[in-house]
């Protein structure tokens, strides 16, 4: 096995008994980026030789005994939607093309504390607004898979470099399932926790109230491991959580013996592949085979999902968005005669299609005389679902359905119909609605293609999540590696 075909904790293990350095494994990967990049196009700005530093730092600390901290030493992906200091942030908007924050997200300065060596700035659809990491003003990244197909999104660009060997794990962000969609698509972990476990503080906001930052990682191991450097409460983000995290490591081993799983039927119905449902009965009867007890069940108001979702997000971006006028920093189209002028030269040229198209929806939504038909009939709708979950999470430990209706479609499939693009979206929008934590991991192949089974709990229940899907995984056996080949081709 190549470096950087590890897990990060087999490689921090590896570095602990000094098999090999954290230089060596920072260089492996940077030698695998120069190798891929080209094909692949997972990032946007690279930090080679910040990472390369916080590899020495990392040698000098173990070589003098002390602790390097939990991710030091592993190079990782953050999408472009964090802010680091003093390396551009653009959301791949032409908006932000050249913005260089002057502080870090909280997850960034967490990392630090625990060595972060940040490989780079991972792709992703413009101020996470897509399914595909093709709505990127930059450029559109490819699945290492099969480089005719999109990796997903928003968070592609992270899920496409763990997934091609270009970082071992990555951070991502979720508001309809960012993280779980790329992570179904790319064959990885990928974690979406409870709304305020982990700090949004320095995440460039698209939706307030359904934005979470999480982990995307090659094994649940992994993601455990992050997701306990990461969550815990933020003063800078009113919506933080008090609350104590606990070891997310400790009952990986616990099984699922005995806990009670339920399938919403709402979500295994019309546009599931047949392949992904194949998948999907397989896993189901593995998890039976492991002491589970399943059975179907009815969360009748997730029909409306994706409906109120696509008022709910619109309605937030559009007022988050009006902050990128021109004015304090960001992009500035030149040649206005006025400032009213300047704003709309500004952003019609700042944004590209699908931000417009959200904006537009969004304001529309909260317009004088629509806002109680839409946004108002809409946040009843969430409370709906976010009662059918309670409801379901009083019988079940844990929720089950496809991360997404199908495996990952070809580039440019879908561009020119945004129905079609949302739809993607359909089994990963309930859980942003109702803020509980979700994760997708990979249960097999359809079309030579991975396939994301996701696993709900109740809020706050990360470590239930993370010891049913660790079964899985363990019963599944295999892990899912993606093989570039010079055809564009992987499996």
């Amino acid at each position: 096995m190549e470096p950087y075909e590890m897990t990060a904790w087999e490689a921090r293990d590896a570095l602990l008994r000094g098999e090999m350095s954290a230089l060596e494994l920072t260089r492996a990967v940077q030698e695998r980026i120069e190798e891929v990049e080209g094909r692949v196009r997972a990032y946007v700005t690279l930090t080679l030789e910040e990472a390369l530093r916080a590899a020495r730092e990392a040698d000098d600390r173990m070589r003098r005994g002390q602790d390097p901290g939990g991710v030091a030493g592993l190079p990782m992906a953050v999408k472009d939607v964090l802010c680091t200091r003093g390396v551009r942030t653009t959301c791949a908007s032409r908006m932000l093309r050249d913005y260089v924050p002057v502080y870090d997200a909280t997850v960034i300065s967490r990392l630090r504390d625990q060595g972060l060596t940040m490989i780079g700035k991972a792709n992703m659809d413009e101020f996470a607004m897509g399914s595909s990491t093709e709505n990127s003003f930059f450029q559109v990244t490819r699945n290492p898979w099969d480089l005719e197909r999109v990796p997903g999104g928003s968070s592609g660009g992270s899920a496409a470099a763990v997934a091609a060997g270009e970082a071992l794990w990555a951070l991502g962000s979720d508001t309809g399932g960012s993280i779980r969609q790329p992570a179904s698509f790319c064959g990885l972990v990928g974690l979406k926790p409870t709304y305020g476990l982990v700090s949004r503080y320095g995440l460039v906001a698209f939706a307030s109230s359904l934005d979470q930052v999480g982990p995307i990682t090659r094994d649940v191991r992994d993601c455990a491991l992050l997701l306990s450097l990461i969550a815990g409460h933020d003063h800078r983000d009113s919506t933080s959580l008090k609350v104590e995290i606990p070891d997310y490591q400790a009952g990986l081993g616990g099984g699922v013996r005995g806990m009670r799983m339920g399938v919403p039927v709402e979500l295994m119905g019309e546009g599931l592949a047949p392949g992904v449902r194949s998948r999907m009965e397989e896993s189901f009867r593995l998890l039976e085979g492991l002491g589970a007890e399943l059975e179907e069940t009815s969360l009748p108001s997730l029909e409306y999902a994706l409906s109120a979702y696509y008022i709910i997000a619109p309605a937030e971006a559009s007022s988050n968005l009006a902050r990128f006028d021109g004015v304090r920093y960001g992009y500035r189209a030149e040649g206005a005669e006025d400032v009213l002028q300047m704003y709309g030269r500004t952003r019609a040229a700042g944004f590209g299609p699908e931000v417009k198209r959200r904006i537009m929806l969004g304001t529309y939504a909260l317009s004088a005389g629509y806002y109680e038909a839409y946004y108002g009939q809409a946040q009843k709708v969430r409370t709906l679902i976010i009662e059918d979950f309670r409801k379901a999470f009083s019988r079940y430990d844990i929720l089950l359905s496809p991360t997404s209706p199908t495996v990952a479609f070809r580039v440019g499939e879908k561009t020119a119909d945004p129905l079609s693009m949302y739809l993607s979206d359909v089994c990963t929008i309930p859980v942003n609605l109702a803020g509980i934590p979700a994760m997708s991991i990979p249960c097999g192949l359809d079309e030579g293609m991975p396939v994301g089974l996701q696993m709900m709990a109740p809020p706050l229940q990360e470590a239930r999540l993370l010891q049913a899907a660790h079964a899985l995984e363990q019963a599944l056996g295999r892990r899912f590696t993606a093989i570039l080949n010079g055809e564009g081709g992987g499996r």
